[in-house]
């Protein structure tokens, strides 16, 4: 896309309007550093554009608090208090559908992934928000805790205008190929590589 132009425009009976708007399912993958980085930055554009915007982490321990989460939980206030923006809802383990890999079974770890997928369905299926951010959402797909066929069939059948983008390493094919855009994250360096630990601000 130079210059955000298209590289082709399809037959498709749709005007150059309604095809910009169509809502949008992204995928983040790839094995380096960014991929919920770059989701986050999204949810700041459409909080801006007074979206509602909802994240399900997966994967995350609860005891991590993670800077974004206190950034769009502010930002939420400030909806709340002002109007401006939009409204934010943040779900993981303590205070949803999200667990730690370090507790419980592997029975329970899956019996809370088809939980958190369950209530995305339904707030799919009622339109609830703009943009949805299933963070790590990728690992339960990969590891059986839910099913791609269903994920994917979910997500290009969701109704109205929902954007939707899933994070986490080792997308499946299925779930790439339905995607109307795909980044894969590839280290050329990284910090790590030389010994340095993560850091603030940077990791978290």
């Amino acid at each position: 896309m130079p210059q955000g132009q298209p590289v082709t425009v399809p037959d498709d009976g749709l005007t150059t309007r309604q095809r910009r708007n169509r809502p949008l399912l992204m995928v983040h993958t790839g094995p380096s550093k960014g991929k919920s980085t770059a989701a986050f930055g999204l949810t700041l554009r459409g909080w801006n554009q007074g979206w509602s915007i909802a994240v399900f982490q997966f994967v995350k321990s609860a005891k991590w608090t993670v800077g974004e989460e206190h950034a769009l939980r502010a930002l939420g206030t400030v909806h709340e208090q002002t109007g401006q923006g939009g409204p934010v809802s943040w779900y993981k383990m303590g205070a949803g559908w999200s667990w730690s890999r370090t507790q419980g079974t592997e029975s329970d770890h899956a019996a809370q992934a088809a939980e958190g997928w369950a209530e995305i369905k339904r707030r799919l299926a009622t339109s609830a928000h703009d943009l949805y951010v299933l963070d790590e959402f990728t690992y339960p797909m990969k590891w059986g805790w839910v099913d791609v066929d269903e994920v994917v069939q979910t997500l290009r059948q969701r109704p109205g205008h929902q954007h939707v983008v899933v994070t986490g390493r080792d997308a499946d094919p299925r779930l790439v190929d339905a995607a109307d855009l795909v980044t894969e994250m590839t280290k050329i360096k990284h910090p790590m590589d030389s010994g340095q630990k993560g850091q603030r601000g940077i990791e978290w």
